[in-house]
Parts: C-alpha cells; structure tokens; sequence
C-alpha cells in the first residue's frame, strides 16, 4: 500500500516540530505507506496508541504528535479546538505529507470529525474512535460538574505532571477545553459537521461509562450516532466493542486497526 504524498519525507523521525507559540513532540515511523495521523484524547499523549500501531505494523507511516502542553509538547496562549485542527494542518506540513487517513480518539475523534469535513481533498478517510457523537450533554448543571471535578483534581495534577500523565495546563483551563467540547458536540453544531464528510469513515464504539460520566449517559451519547449512519452513507460503525472509553484503545486495538485498513482501502480508490 503505497501513496504519493510519502514522496517528500519518508524517513523516520522524532522532534519537536515548531507550531505557532509552541512546539509539538512529533513521531514519524517513515516508510512508503498510507500516512496515518492519530490524534490524541483531550488530555492523552502519542503513546496511548502503541498497540493499534504494533497491530498495523509497518505497512502504514504511522505519525503521532503529543496535543499543545501534553506529553513532550510545550506550553501555548491557545489551548482551543480551533487551534487543535490547526494543529493537524501543521504537524503534516511539517511532515511533508499532503493527503492522510486520520484517525481519532475521544477529543481527537472531533478535531478528525472537522479536519476530513473541510479537507475531503487530503482526507484519505477517517476513524473516529468513541467520540464524536452529536448529542446535547452540556447544560448549565453538567458545565458546573465539570468544573467542580477539575477543581477537585487541581492539587495533584502538579504532581503528575512530571510523569506525563497530567497536561501542564491548570485545571481551569482543562475545565475551559472540556466546556467547549461539550458545546461543539452538541447536535446542532457537529450534526452539520458530520452530514459534510465525503471520505470514507468507520466509527469504532466504546461500551460503558468514561471518566466523569454516571449511569448510562455515555451509552445516551453514543446513541445519537444512529441519525449519523442514516444520514450519510460515507459513515458506518466498523465495531462495537465491550471496552469502556477509557480502555479501548489498550484491550479493543485490533478492531481499530481493522477500521483503519478498511478505510485505507476504501480511500486507495478515490
């Protein structure tokens, strides 16, 4: 499986690739396959995807890249979504690839979601991993809970930080990131976003509560994906796994790595 956008930069690389007022921790396997571009949870970092990467094995260019502040990336001014699908742009420019398949998880799943709507050009198609899902969760009481949670967490995460496992954002400003994912997730906002992707598209959906969530509002979210599949015939659950959004992508792997080489093979025909 091979593509011309490889031409440029084949060869394997890691660094900080310098973006804006920051930089970003970048890894490019290399190698004359389809370019993937992963990208991450909304407080995850590149290394979250090391199964599914295994499973594909070197058959496709595998590039990752750590969010602004998470992981090895540095600070920003600019922790929004804008800037997050900015980000995708520049991180393949600076790569040197034109055309990519992207592949989202949670948050990432979003910015994939509005990166393959505005670029059906480039977009090779897209995976979007249990996220997504155009449904209204943020009222003013989930907006309070959410801020109460991350004011809760806010006196460890300095002392997770030097791990990696904690974003070197305040808590505020998380809370602020999560506020306005809820906001563009609503059904009127990503519902158009969705109903724009032309590329071939598989979802891959998780089963159970995720961090923050109770009951089955999770389940509730992910329902309002039926309306998707049945609006745009570009779309279709690869898989339904019994994984919670939180373990999928260590326990449910190969069925995202069958997503992925079932869109790369969809999007060697356009």
């Amino acid at each position: 499986m091979t593509n011309d956008s490889t031409a440029q930069t084949t060869a394997k690389w890691t660094g900080l690739a310098p973006v804006e007022d920051t930089a970003l921790a970048v890894t490019d396997t290399g190698g004359p396959g389809v370019p993937v571009l992963y990208l991450n949870g909304q407080f995850a970092t590149q290394g979250y995807w090391r199964r599914v990467l295994a499973e594909l094995g070197d058959g496709f260019r595998h590039i990752t890249y750590d969010e602004r502040a998470r992981g090895r990336s540095k600070r920003s001014a600019d922790y929004s979504f804008a800037a997050a699908v900015r980000d995708v742009d520049a991180v393949l420019a600076a790569r040197g690839v034109t055309r990519a398949l992207v592949v989202g998880w949670s948050y990432g799943a979003v910015v994939a979601a509005h990166w393959a709507a505005r670029h059906p050009d480039r977009a090779l198609g897209a995976v979007l991993v249990d996220g997504a899902f155009p449904y209204d969760w943020l009222d003013d009481a989930m907006e309070l809970r959410i801020r109460k949670l991350f004011k809760r967490l806010n006196w460890v995460m300095p002392l997770l930080r030097p791990t990696g496992l904690t974003p070197r954002m305040t808590a505020a400003q998380q809370a602020e990131s999560n506020i306005e994912l809820g906001k563009l997730s609503r059904e009127r906002e990503l519902g158009p976003v969705l109903e724009a992707i032309t590329v071939p598209t598989r979802y891959v959906v998780a089963s159970g509560t995720s961090f923050g969530s109770k009951g089955d509002e999770q389940e509730r979210i992910r329902a309002g994906l039926d309306a998707v599949t049945a609006r745009n015939p570009h779309i279709e659950v690869s898989a339904k796994v019994a994984s919670n959004h939180g373990a999928l992508l260590r326990k449910d792997f190969p069925a995202i790595a069958r997503a992925v080489r079932e869109v790369a093979a969809l999007g060697g025909d356009r």
